[in-house]
């Protein structure tokens, strides 16, 4: 292979471990070809002019949300035309067909594709598909106008991959993109994988429910509190483990508050915990659940997003709706019941995740397509 071009919008670090996690796994499994990565966010903080047009333009834009406080300046930033073309035309100087193989750019904010240059998308999401969580209505989204470059990403690309199967149906429904140029690949862990651990129902009896989760109330924090409350009444003896960004709780009995705590720390906290429950509200993919499965680990999760493709509803864990605390009460204690079945749940989801959600193979799924499209 000869030069590879991998666009981010944010520099690594301090870019999300997913991002950092998605490049080490590029490089990886491109190792024989030189990768350039290009990172827009640099390209724009060193332009500040453009930086000020594009805060301009999107308050400009989106003055009503903002000053309402339905949305972020930051985010709205790029979600405006005015910034997809500047960005375009940053993207355009930095890579030719001459001097590069194929470009992959990470997720669908921006437009890389160059022409003469096969450009593939690797994305966790698509605007549209949030019409589909509970909550989120047509007066959330960002501008025709935007979404209407956001489509253009999807059809300027030889490839659109995708982390989940609902984000590869929003592809096909909401923006007309034909089913054989979008595969669904999914996406790896970022953390590292442990080594399979033998059967030990003793872990799951020991009714350890752990959540993981920066956003307290879109993670669904207050639901499992309710639900908590509910179960103790048939197990006593169960305790709540919060990891994460979680408010002042005051006193309950059985929850132990870690607060937000270190990513190498992670892997032991999973470890010691009998069920992972995060009921999340709304949910783009949610890799603590991939996380939760390499580590044996049954899951109650919410039937959002792309949650149907990591649990199986009775395979390895349960999926509940949104805001059920006595649904979901009921499904922990069916787990809490019965340490046999757990540790049946946490051996599918390891065996799912190492079939599904291992980087190398993801990465090697990728590599194939490209290779292929490119010889064709």
């Amino acid at each position: 292979m000869r030069k590879i071009a991998i666009f981010s919008l944010t520099p690594s670090p301090p870019a999300p471990v997913a991002t950092r996690s998605t490049l080490a796994a590029f490089e990886q499994t491109f190792a024989d070809a030189q990768i350039d990565i290009i990172y827009v966010l640099d390209r724009l903080r060193k332009n500040r002019a453009a930086m000020a047009r594009a805060a301009a333009v999107a308050a400009a834009t989106y003055a009503p949300d903002l000053i309402r406080g339905r949305k972020a300046l930051k985010y709205a930033a790029f979600r405006t035309p005015w910034i997809f073309r500047w960005i375009k035309r940053e993207m355009a100087q930095c890579v030719s067909a001459r001097d590069y193989a194929f470009s992959i750019q990470l997720q669908s904010l921006f437009d890389a594709s160059v022409p003469g240059l096969p450009n593939f998308v690797y994305t966790d999401h698509t605007h549209l598909e949030n019409l589909r969580f509970d909550g989120f209505t047509p007066a959330d989204l960002y501008s025709r106008a935007w979404i209407d470059c956001e489509r253009s990403i999807y059809h300027n690309a030889t490839t659109v991959f995708t982390w989940s199967s609902n984000v590869s149906r929003s592809l096909h429904v909401d923006y007309d993109m034909p089913e054989n140029r979008v595969e669904c690949v999914y996406t790896g862990s970022n953390s590292a994988i442990p080594p399979p651990s033998p059967d030990d129902t003793g872990r799951y009896a020991r009714k350890n429910i752990l959540f993981v989760g920066v956003d307290w109330d879109r993670k669904g924090g207050p639901v499992l509190i309710k639900a908590f409350r509910r179960l103790r009444d048939r197990h006593p003896d169960a305790r709540l483990t919060l990891v994460g960004d979680v408010p002042d709780l005051g006193d309950i009995p059985g929850v132990d508050v870690r607060g937000r705590v270190p990513l190498e720390d992670l892997p032991a906290i999973y470890g010691a915990a009998s069920i992972f429950c995060m009921p999340t509200r709304l949910e783009p993919f949610g890799n603590v659940f991939v996380e939760a499965m390499w580590q044996h680990l049954p899951v109650v999760a919410t039937r959002v997003g792309a949650l149907p493709d990591i649990v199986e509803d009775g395979l390895n864990g349960f999926l509940v709706t949104p805001e059920d605390d006595a649904a979901l009460a009921d499904r922990l204690c069916a787990l809490l019941d019965d340490p046999a079945r757990c540790a049946a749940f946490g051996a599918a989801g390891r065996a799912r995740a190492e079939a599904r959600y291992d980087w190398p193979l993801v990465a090697g799924r990728i590599r194939k397509r490209i290779e292929a499209e490119i010889a064709g």
